[in-house]
């Protein structure tokens, strides 16, 4: 099987020269690309959901069966802290989501530097990270889908038109064989500065019995991904790079749980004893 496409990257500048396109963009006229980035503290795990990864990684998946339970009792005992009246349950997805909650949406950045700092930022002793990209344009292609990253306002039209009639029918969608899964980029409202900060957004995957990069795989888009490892013995040199560069807790946690993580760990020996502090 062919394998996805990696680069080992020694440096902060090294990183961008290679995920820099080479190419101006017609549309912008700018060297600008359709790409998302998602930093992994271990270059060896896949693309698994937070959904995928509950009740264990070896093997996955195997509470996956649970996530309408999950969701519905959110959405029971989450109402007190609402500020607002979302907008659809895809809203409520996505602010799940964004607090901790197992769902089958996957974490990106449109920040390759802000990915950087997710790869380097967690304690792997003696791990090679990994930085993903996605171009998610070409998974869109894949799918026939518009060349657009969906809001939450868009997703059941979207939904109805590959035959799932809503985000709770998407839950039992399970005769959905590999060659009728689908992926989409979704673009989640400014919840808080953090979504903003970080440049968040995400991916909706139908299939949630596979890792990501393997659906891609499975469906030949393997080409739409590609790895960057950072070798074991560079995270401390990149990680020092990143806050010399303003990329660290305090600027894309903006409060005072960022303030106190970027102290912690900025005053610790290492990224590695700060994680055991």
């Amino acid at each position: 099987m062919e394998k996805i496409e990696e680069k080992i990257v020694q440096s902060v500048g090294d990183f961008l020269d290679h995920v820099t396109p080479t190419e101006v963009d017609p549309s912008s006229g700018r060297l600008r690309d359709y790409a998302v980035y998602r930093g992994e503290a271990d270059d060896g795990h896949p693309l698994l959901t937070s959904l995928d990864k509950l009740g264990g990684v070896d093997p996955a998946h195997t509470k996956a069966h649970l996530e309408e339970h999950i969701l519905r009792n959110f959405i029971r005992y989450s109402r007190p802290y609402l500020q607002q009246p979302y907008v659809n349950d895809w809203e409520v997805l996505v602010i799940a989501q964004h607090h901790g909650l197992p769902t089958r949406l996957l974490d990106w950045t449109y920040s390759p530097l802000v990915a950087a700092h997710f790869a380097t930022l967690r304690s792997s002793p003696g791990a090679d990270r990994v930085v993903w990209k996605l171009n998610w344009k070409e998974v869109h292609e894949q799918f026939q889908l518009r060349p657009v990253a969906f809001l939450v306002q868009d997703l059941d039209q979207m939904l109805q038109e590959q035959g799932i009639k809503s985000l709770w029918h998407l839950f039992h969608a399970t005769d959905r064989v590999a060659d009728k899964a689908f992926a989409c980029m979704l673009e989640p409202p400014a919840l808080d500065a953090r979504i903003v900060a970080q440049a968040a957004t995400f991916t909706l995957c139908s299939d949630k019995t596979r890792s990501f990069d393997q659906v891609l795989s499975d469906l030949g888009l393997r080409h739409a991904l590609r790895r960057y490892v950072i070798p074991a013995d560079r995270v401390s040199y990149i990680r020092d790079q990143l806050d010399l560069c303003g990329i660290d807790e305090r600027r894309l946690f903006p409060d005072l749980d960022g303030v106190a993580a970027e102290m912690k760990r900025y005053y610790s020996a290492s990224a590695q004893d700060a994680a055991l502090l």
